[in-house]
């Protein structure tokens, strides 16, 4: 994918919360800010932001090792890359992560935030993964993936928990995930070129399953399983600087709970791997067992020194819902506009946009506005000369430090 000529593709999260992200070992020095954050215009609902520091170093200290690091207030996430460690096409990472907020769990039902069935979630997590590429010296790479990773959660009650909801046992969970991946994506706000096509097992095994909630109304499963596929393309004509992402991403799962089940809403591009955004809904506002997800944005500069650009995007998700979170409605679609300001280097990228949720439930019917904030600021823009096909190794969504800063 490196060469490809006409494609090209936390940590602080506060309300978001998925699995932790892995792709192939990032062959490119970067550092960058990355910063977002919605505000919905109508209800209440959990603080959507995330903001980190993410660096990447190959060659160091050696020439096949790469050093990733991604720091956010009170969490940390790192992963040391060992070159042809099996093999001259297959390298390992050994990684480490944890920190305050990591595995905060915010109840969403039916368009509302429910805080007295919410509670607080820390966690840590040690890792071993495996990449294994194959076709080297292809144009576009394909990739087997092997995450093993094992999680601790300790969970707590915060000061809006009910007093008689009882909140989930601490516990270790095991994961597994195994996927395949043609392609890739940066980790980078709208890419000018991108690629990709993946399908993904993963496996969550727990030691402390049982109920919680009013009287065990709802249940930690001691495993639950999730198999998804996606497929992505961005394009930049370099001549009229008109570009268009699209992308595809479906899901099923066999005994998913609250705590695995697909989450989709909001507009954050990079606070997940795989993000299910749909504009206008809260962040994670649904909870699907299985979905269909469309997503599709056109941009075209706006004058000649190519610094602004016009962004009209929209998505829609056929859903069905994880039981006790169902809703009127499979159907959910949202669409909105933004303007996005990209410097001379090419070092600052902000988009401020504004979103409609023509499915979102709220007190006045459907119908829910929100506007959004995303900003990058790329250290390494000037003395990168290519694009390289690679998705994020970094966990944003399990980052919610603003949680804390601001006393939520």
């Amino acid at each position: 994918m490196w060469h490809f000529a006409s494609l090209r593709w936390g940590i602080v999260v506060v309300v978001l919360g998925s699995q932790a992200v892995w792709g192939q070992i990032d062959p490119e020095r970067r550092q960058l800010i990355q910063m977002g954050y919605n505000q919905p215009l109508e209800g209440i609902a959990p603080i959507a932001a995330y903001g980190y520091f993410y660096e990447n170093l190959p060659d160091f200290p050696r020439t096949n090792l790469t050093l990733r690091l991604a720091l956010a207030p009170i969490y940390v996430d790192a992963e040391l890359g060992i070159g042809h460690a099996i093999g001259p096409n297959t390298d390992i990472g050994i990684g480490i992560a944890g920190g305050g907020f990591a595995d905060t769990y915010s109840e969403l039902r039916q368009g509302k935030y429910w805080r007295e069935e919410s509670f607080t979630g820390h966690g840590g997590e040690v890792s071993v993964n495996v990449y294994h590429r194959f076709n080297p010296g292809a144009t576009i790479p394909l990739y087997a993936v092997l995450r093993n990773a094992l999680h601790y959660s300790l969970y707590e009650r915060n000061g809006d928990t009910a007093p008689n909801f009882v909140i989930p046992d601490d516990q270790y969970t095991y994961h597994v995930r195994a996927g395949l991946r043609w392609g890739g994506i940066e980790p980078m706000l709208q890419p000018a070129v991108a690629l990709e096509a993946s399908a993904w097992y993963e496996g969550a095994f727990r030691t402390d399953a049982g109920g919680y909630g009013y009287n065990s109304d709802r249940f930690v499963n001691g495993d639950s399983h999730r198999i998804w596929a996606r497929t992505a393309l961005d394009f930049t004509h370099t001549n009229s600087l008109q570009s268009f992402e699209v992308s595809a991403t479906a899901g099923t799962s066999i005994r998913a709970d609250r705590l695995s089940a697909y989450r989709i809403g909001g507009m954050l591009p990079l606070a997940a791997e795989f993000p299910l955004s749909l504009p206008g809904f809260f962040y994670q506002e649904l909870s699907a067992r299985r979905f269909i997800l469309f997503n599709g944005q056109y941009s075209i500069a706006a004058d000649y020194a190519n610094h602004w650009h016009l962004t009209a995007f929209g998505a829609t998700a056929l859903v069905d819902y994880l039981p006790g979170e169902e809703q009127p409605g499979a159907w959910n679609s949202g669409v909105g506009g933004g303007i996005t300001y990209l410097s001379s280097s090419q070092t600052w990228r902000i988009m401020v946009s504004y979103a409609y949720g023509l499915d979102a439930i709220r007190s006045s019917g459907r119908g829910a506005n929100m506007v959004s904030l995303l900003c990058q600021f790329d250290l390494e823009a000037k003395h990168r000369r290519r694009a390289t096909g690679f998705q994020p190794l970094v966990s944003p969504d399990r980052l919610r430090g603003f949680d804390w800063l601001l006393g939520r």
